[in-house]
């Protein structure tokens, strides 16, 4: 007798999102990596937030000269080895001497072998409350201190992406929406939708105005899911932005926080680039725009170490809540994607230190800048334009209208440069 082999709906939807260009970059990247010495020939990857191997800067901006039909060798002439190495790492040896300098923080230590048996066993669901102290601490300081931030209000998930997945679980039940401004991180499809059933409706922002979140555009999207019949639960922006790599400025950010308000939904804001803004104007948190503020339940912040530390792999995730049942419930939800007791137990004291914590936020934003400097700088030798006023984040917002024969080829470029140039973008 066969097995009977029927999943769930859930199971085989295609909600996931891997059936996306995304996704297929990743994928192409996966079967041909680039390697210097190994595969040099090989796919770079620089569709994703890290870069796992040294990628040659003349190597990278060579081939999208290519794509333009010339060469631009010079743009390493004031980089003395021509390597940019992986952007998320940027600042591991500042993170490594800290470890050295404290080697009680890891129980794989001789140091810190005293406290093992306590971290292995069961801890607080809710995680360890040092390091929640160290997470609301250091998110003050990536806000440049202009708010404080409660450990209270804190709920750990495994990384930012269970992080919206468990809000959007407390906030929305399928078939409810949330508006996402445009152009925005296609892993939200996959984050928000997959399993909770909610949906995605995107929120058009012009090229025009350099893709800016205005308060109108996000009214047109509302009125236009009403007519659809969609019960809008809330607006999620990101900020820095993924893709763009711009801020939000201050007015904007009231503007939302007062249009979620009248319409009696929630605004959630992805403050995971928060502390790699490298240029001006500065960051403003949300956090910052509500702080005097009453009736501001339905603000939440996400937030993760994955970016401004450049630590994917330790999966950590914040929601930050003013609302007491959102944090509660969130919390229960949490069960399900915990950070291991020894993450926290590791990184708790680093994030505790103010001295070390300051130094290493101005010191990774100087590397950062210093680098997409010298990338711009590339691209722009080689015929390639970027977004005016990017000063955030681990993007670069590339002008590649000039390649397109019509709107409708912008697929097939894309699969070019993939597979023929050998840049998974």
């Amino acid at each position: 007798m066969t097995f009977p082999t029927r999943l769930s709906c859930r199971a085989t939807s295609d909600g996931h999102g891997e059936n996306s260009p995304y996704f297929d970059g990743w994928k192409e990247y996966e079967t041909n990596p680039y390697h210097p010495q190994n595969n040099p020939s090989g796919i770079i990857q620089m569709g994703l937030a890290e870069n796992q191997v040294p990628i040659s800067l003349e190597c990278t901006l060579t081939r999208l000269a290519n794509l333009c039909s010339f060469m631009a060798f010079r743009i390493v002439s004031n980089n003395g080895n021509g390597f940019i190495s992986c952007v998320l790492q940027l600042s591991f040896d500042l993170i490594e001497s800290w470890l050295k300098e404290h080697p009680e923080s890891s129980i794989c230590t001789p140091e810190g072998i005293s406290s093992f048996k306590e971290i292995a066993n069961y801890q607080d669901y809710h995680g360890l409350p040092a390091f929640r102290e160290g997470i609301a601490l250091f998110m003050e300081e990536v806000g440049g201190r202009k708010a404080k931030f409660e450990k209270e209000r804190i709920v750990l998930t495994a990384g930012a992406t269970a992080a919206h997945e468990v809000l959007t679980f407390c906030l929305a039940d399928p078939g409810e929406a949330f508006l996402v401004p445009s152009p925005y991180y296609p892993g939200f499809d996959r984050d928000l939708r997959w399993r909770t059933g909610a949906e995605v409706i995107p929120v058009e922002c012009k090229s025009c105005n350099n893709f800016n979140v205005t308060v109108k555009a996000v009214e047109e999207a509302y009125r236009e899911a009403e007519i659809r019949k969609i019960r809008v639960k809330g607006v999620l922006i990101t900020n820095p932005s993924n893709p763009l790599g711009t801020t939000m400025d201050s007015q904007t950010l009231r503007e939302l926080v007062c249009f979620t308000r009248e319409k009696k939904i929630h605004l959630i804001c992805d403050e995971i680039y928060a502390g790699s803004v490298f240029s001006g104007p500065r960051f403003v948190s949300v956090a910052e725009i509500v702080a005097k503020e009453e009736n501001v339940e339905h603000v939440h912040i996400i937030y993760s170490l994955s970016k401004d530390m450049g630590l994917p792999g330790f999966r950590v995730g914040v929601i930050y809540s003013y609302n007491d049942a959102v944090v509660t419930a969130a919390r229960r939800m949490s069960s399900f994607s915990m950070v291991s007791s020894q993450t926290q137990h590791m990184l708790g004291g680093m994030l505790r230190d103010r001295a070390f914590v300051r130094k290493y936020i101005e010191e990774n934003k100087r590397r950062l800048g210093e680098r997409q400097r010298e990338f711009v700088s590339g691209l722009r030798e080689a015929g390639i334009e970027v977004l005016a006023g990017s000063n955030a984040g681990l993007f670069c917002w590339v002008d590649l209208r000039h390649l397109l024969h019509s709107q409708k080829t912008e697929l097939r470029l894309w699969n070019s440069i993939v597979k023929e140039i050998g840049l998974n973008v």
